[in-house]
């Protein structure tokens, strides 16, 4: 079985559609590229303050994930805390994907 979150992580970055490291994500949030921001279990607490909080300023949906900095990492092919989607039907999914609960299993 696959995990259909990290899968569609390593879609995004694949496809140029994935922001990865706090600096680059926190530009993306400014110059209203980022569509959804994921932030990492383990991510520190300063880093994942400051990334929730300049979500919410500029209006972009956020959620902390149960994965861990080294789960996220494999899937998306690089060592990160935080990301961002900068597509709308990508973010659309990932979003739906986090909200119900549904990143095992295969689409219907």
């Amino acid at each position: 079985m696959t995990d259909r979150l990290l899968s569609l992580l390593g879609l995004c970055r694949r496809a140029g559609r994935l922001t990865l490291g706090f600096d680059p994500v926190m530009d993306s949030i400014n110059l209203k590229k980022a569509k959804l921001v994921i932030v990492a279990s383990d991510c520190s607490p300063h880093t994942a303050r400051d990334t929730l909080i300049a979500c919410h300023k500029m209006g972009v949906k956020s959620h902390t994930v149960a994965y861990t900095k080294e789960e996220i990492s494999l899937a998306v092919g690089k060592y990160t805390a935080v990301l961002s989607i900068t597509d709308e039907g990508f973010s659309q999914k990932a979003d739906t994907l986090i909200k119900g609960g549904i990143t095992h299993g295969y689409d219907d």
